[in-house]
């Protein structure tokens, strides 16, 4: 069930609507809204609702048994058993298949014939997502940081909450779980913020996003050869943008949705673009990953305590890590190695300073960061190893200046290019005018840019992304 589609529009109104019937009455409201959750995830494929169901249940279980001991070796043993059965569950479904194919290539090389078999199962929807948020849980418990819950619908709200089951942002448990043992306040549901947030999101996704992706962006990198080297420049900004306005455009919408039900959720974004370091750039894109890996891998991993030399190896292992869990590939972790290269570079130079890379002037910050976001993302976006080289192997050829982009694409990276230069004081002041005005205008302007918005759109509603992480 997409955000973008008749399907979800009616699902959501019937859900808002009894969930703010039973808000005088929490535990029904939570088990009406854990319903709600799966469902919609039953509508990707109900065989996998046991993972969403299975993993709640054994980490509420696990956490309880935490909670109750007061031994601190204990407490350590029952963390290791969870760490490994959610990481073990997500290593399974995600990464089995990738590790017997690489195993029986180095066997083969060594001339050993390998028999290992293959998972033929789908990947299901969420895992990774699921794993993080109950891994944020068991992690908080074990540094009694939070107390384990005792209501079981709480975790299983929690885990399961549709807006950020699928794609995030990622909510801390002790975050979301302060919001589960009351009453939502209609006085706190901020209206304009949440309408400009979904319609934002609709239009990155729908518009931005799908014209880029369908009208030049896929069939460049599909096909490099096929392309002129200034081609492939602009496919590498153009997926820079459409990746951007996909993901960024479900967070918004995500958080939107969860503020109309009376939850809150973090930034998950802030223009990203405008980076002056790698650090910087770690700050705005993708925030509630980024401080997930920094609290949970990268400091306990020693951070930055233990000189120079162990903070680069943490912020390698931390950003290999991380390109791994985007997918079972070498692209990915080649993309997060890059990353974390330019990490450590940064911090070997003292380009790690808040804001950017101070010993260099902006502009030249931002081209240096910006060019090197983008040409990581190649390898983010082809199939294959073969297929990143031979696009870099054309694009960096200069052999051919011909450009083949339509007047409409070329308005999508205006369009795209924008999202990183509004103001936030701009939206502020649309939000304060849109609370002022009467309830007709209220109505009419979501139901007026929908309805523009749905007759703009290219034919079909493509999956976010980030579906498939």
């Amino acid at each position: 069930m997409l955000f973008p589609t008749i399907e979800f529009a009616a699902f959501f109104a019937i859900v808002f609507a009894v969930t703010w019937l039973l808000n005088n009455h929490n535990d029904p409201k939570k088990w009406l809204l854990v319903a709600a959750s799966y469902l919609f995830y039953a509508a990707w494929n109900p065989n996998y609702l046991f993972i969403l169901f299975g993993s709640s249940l054994g980490n509420y279980l696990l956490a309880l048994w935490m909670g109750s001991l007061s031994d601190d070796r204990s407490r350590k043993g029952l963390l290791a058993l969870g760490v490994a059965g959610n990481l073990g569950l997500l290593g399974v479904f995600k990464y089995y298949n990738f590790f017997v194919a690489n195993v029986d290539n180095l066997l083969s090389g060594l001339g050993v014939q390998s028999s290992l078999p293959f998972l033929e199962v789908a990947l299901p929807v969420a895992i990774s997502f699921i794993t993080f948020h109950a891994l944020s849980y068991l992690i908080d418990v074990y540094r009694r940081e939070l107390q384990p819950t005792r209501s079981l619908v709480d975790i299983l709200f929690y885990i399961s909450f549709f807006p950020h089951l699928v794609a995030g942002p990622i909510v801390r448990a002790k975050d979301f779980l302060s919001q589960t043992t009351h009453r939502s306040e209609p006085e706190n549901i901020r209206l304009a913020f949440a309408i400009f947030l979904i319609l934002g999101g609709l239009f990155k996704k729908v518009i931005v996003a799908n014209y880029l992706s369908t009208g030049f962006v896929d069939d460049a990198f599909q096909n490099p050869t096929a392309y002129s080297s200034a081609d492939l420049w602009l496919a590498m900004y153009g997926y820079a943008l459409q990746i951007y306005c996909d993901f960024s455009a479900y967070t918004d919408i995500a958080i939107g949705v969860a503020n109309l039900l009376g939850y809150r959720f973090p930034q998950n974004f802030n223009q990203p673009y405008r980076a002056l370091s790698i650090q910087d750039f770690w700050r705005r894109w993708h925030i509630t990953l980024s401080s997930w890996l920094r609290d949970y891998l990268y400091k306990p991993l020693g951070g930055s305590h233990y000189g120079v030399a162990w903070t680069c190896f943490a912020l390698m292992v931390t950003m290999l890590l991380g390109g791994l869990w985007h997918g079972a590939s070498w692209n990915f972790v080649i993309w997060g190695a890059m990353h974390g290269i330019a990490l450590v570079i940064e911090r070997l130079l003292g380009f790690t300073g808040k804001g950017g890379a101070r010993r260099l002037p902006p502009v030249i910050a931002w081209l240096i960061t910006f060019h090197f976001v983008c040409f990581a993302w190649i390898f983010f976006r082809s199939q294959t190893l073969d297929a990143a080289l031979d696009y870099l192997r054309v694009m960096l050829s200069f052999q051919s200046f011909a450009v083949t982009v339509t007047p409409l694409v070329a308005l999508m990276f205006v369009l795209g290019a924008l999202t990183q230069i509004i103001p936030d004081r701009m939206q502020e002041r649309a939000e304060a005018w849109y609370d002022r005005a009467s309830l007709a205008i209220k109505i009419a302007i979501p139901v007026l840019v929908i309805w523009l918005i749905a007759v703009a759109s290219p034919d079909g509603v493509p999956p976010f992304i980030y579906f498939q992480f």
